[in-house]
C-alpha cells in the first residue's frame, strides 16, 4: 500500500498576484500613527485608507476603479479632531462607514453613491461613551445597525446606531488595553484578546466570560484572536524569546491549544485574515513585505502552511475585500489591499485550475451552446418551408 506523500488540497496551490501600477491608488499619504489596526478597509464598492492630517483626523474613501494617481486636494472624511486609529465598513449597507478616534468617539458617516465629491465632516451619529482614545470599531456580521467598540479605557461597548445609544457596556472584564475583538460567525459570541497576555470569550448579552485562557501567548508583544466557522479560535501573537507565534483553541477546553506554531523572529504584530469559505487564514505582518497563508483542517497538524506572497516594500497597513466583491470567474478566492507609504495596491490571491472555467461557467456556456442550436434549428426551418 503507498503512503500518500504529499496533502491533498484544492488551496495547495494558491498564489498572489499584485496589479500593475495603473490600477494603484497613487500619492497617499498613509498614516503613522503608532497603532496596530490594518489602516484600511474595502468592500465590493469603495476602498478606505486612513491618512495623515492635520488639525484632526481624517480618512480618504475612494471608488474602487478611481485607481491612478489621487489628487492631494481630494476630498476626505475629516470630522474627528483626534487621529483616526480604526475603521470598518458595514457589512449590510456598502454606503456605511464607522470610524474610531484619538477624540474617543465613535462617528458613523454616509457615503454618498458615487463617492466624495466635498470633504465630509457631519457624520450620521456620533457615539459618546468612552474616556480614553477608541482603537476597535466592528459591526456585527448579522444584526443591522449594531456597532461594536473598544478603547484604551478598557472597556466594550456595543451601540444601537439607529438611537445612538450604548445597549451593552462591558466593563471590568479586561484590566488592561484590549488588542483585539472578534465576533463569532453568527454574533452570539465575543472573542477578545488583552494586554494581560489573556484570550477572553465573553457572552455579551449575559455580560458573562464563558472561556478564557492566561497566557495564551507568553510574549509581551500584542496579540490577535479570532473565531473561525466551526467555534474554535484562531490567535496570533509572540513566544517569551519574542518569536512569531500562531495557535488553534478549541472555546469548550482552552487549557491546551489544538496546536501551536512558532514562525519567525521578526518583531511586527501578526494581523490575522479568515476566509470561512475555504477555510484559510492570511497572515500580515506590519512592517513585513509578505503574506503568509495557512489552510486549517481538522487533520493534523491542523494548521497547515500553504505559501507565502512576497514583495520587496513593506506594508503599513492592509485591507481585505468580502467574498461578494471578488471576481469568481478569475478563480479568485481573495484580494487583499495592501498600503504602502504613499501608495495602496491590490493583491489578488487565485486558485489555479487545469481548466479555466469553474462548473457553474460550464453550465452557462452550455445553456449559451443549446440557445444558439435552437436558433439555428429554427432558421433551418425557415429556410426548408421558403425553399417548398
Amino acid at each position: 500500500m503507498l503512503r500518500r506523500v504529499v496533502r491533498q488540497s484544492k488551496f495547495r496551490h494558491v498564489f498572489g498576484q499584485a496589479v500593475r501600477n495603473d490600477q494603484c491608488y497613487d500619492d497617499i499619504r498613509v498614516s503613522r500613527v503608532t497603532w496596530d489596526s490594518s489602516f484600511c478597509a474595502v468592500n465590493p464598492k469603495f476602498v478606505a485608507i486612513i491618512i495623515d492630517a492635520s488639525g484632526g483626523g481624517a480618512f480618504l474613501v475612494l471608488p474602487l476603479q478611481k485607481t491612478g494617481r489621487i489628487d492631494k486636494v481630494y476630498p476626505t472624511v475629516c470630522g474627528h479632531t483626534g487621529p483616526v486609529l480604526d475603521i470598518d465598513w458595514c457589512p449590510h449597507n456598502d454606503h456605511v462607514i464607522a470610524s474610531g478616534s484619538e477624540d474617543c468617539t465613535v462617528m458613523v458617516w454616509q457615503i454618498p453613491e458615487n463617492g466624495l465629491e466635498n470633504p465630509l465632516s457631519e457624520p450620521v451619529v456620533v457615539l459618546e461613551g468612552h474616556s480614553k482614545r477608541v482603537g476597535i470599531v466592528s459591526w456585527h456580521p448579522t444584526a443591522r445597525n449594531v456597532l461594536l467598540s473598544a478603547g484604551c479605557d478598557n472597556q466594550i461597548v456595543i451601540w444601537n446606531v439607529g438611537t445612538g445609544e450604548a445597549m451593552i457596556n462591558l466593563e471590568d472584564m479586561h484590566p488592561d488595553v484590549i488588542f483585539s475583538v472578534s465576533w463569532s460567525r453568527n454574533g452570539s459570541l465575543l472573542c477578545t484578546a488583552c494586554k494581560d497576555k489573556k484570550v477572553r470569550v465573553i457572552d455579551p448579552r449575559k455580560k458573562k466570560v464563558v472561556a478564557e485562557k492566561d497566557k495564551a501567548h507568553e510574549g509581551a508583544r500584542p496579540m490577535r484572536a479570532i473565531f473561525l466557522a466551526d467555534g474554535n479560535i484562531f490567535t496570533t501573537g509572540f513566544s517569551r524569546m519574542s518569536e512569531r507565534q500562531l495557535a488553534l483553541w478549541k472555546t469548550d477546553n482552552m487549557d491546551e491549544p489544538i496546536c501551536v506554531q512558532e514562525m519567525d523572529s521578526s518583531n511586527g504584530v501578526l494581523l490575522p485574515f479568515y476566509d470561512p469559505d475555504t477555510s484559510v487564514v492570511y497572515l500580515c505582518g506590519k512592517g513585513d513585505s509578505s503574506i503568509r497563508y495557512f489552510e486549517i483542517t481538522d487533520e493534523a497538524p491542523f494548521v497547515h502552511y500553504l505559501n507565502t506572497f512576497s514583495t520587496k516594500e513593506p506594508q503599513r497597513g492592509m485591507g481585505y475585500m468580502p467574498k461578494r466583491g471578488l471576481d469568481v470567474n478569475k478563480c479568485e478566492i481573495a484580494r487583499f489591499y495592501k498600503l504602502h507609504e504613499r501608495k495602496c495596491e491590490p493583491i489578488i490571491m487565485t486558485v489555479p485550475r487545469k481548466v479555466s472555467l469553474c462548473l457553474f461557467q460550464f453550465k452557462s456556456l452550455r445553456d449559451r451552446v443549446i440557445l444558439q442550436d435552437r436558433r439555428i434549428a429554427r432558421l433551418e426551418e425557415q429556410v426548408a418551408k421558403v425553399a417548398m
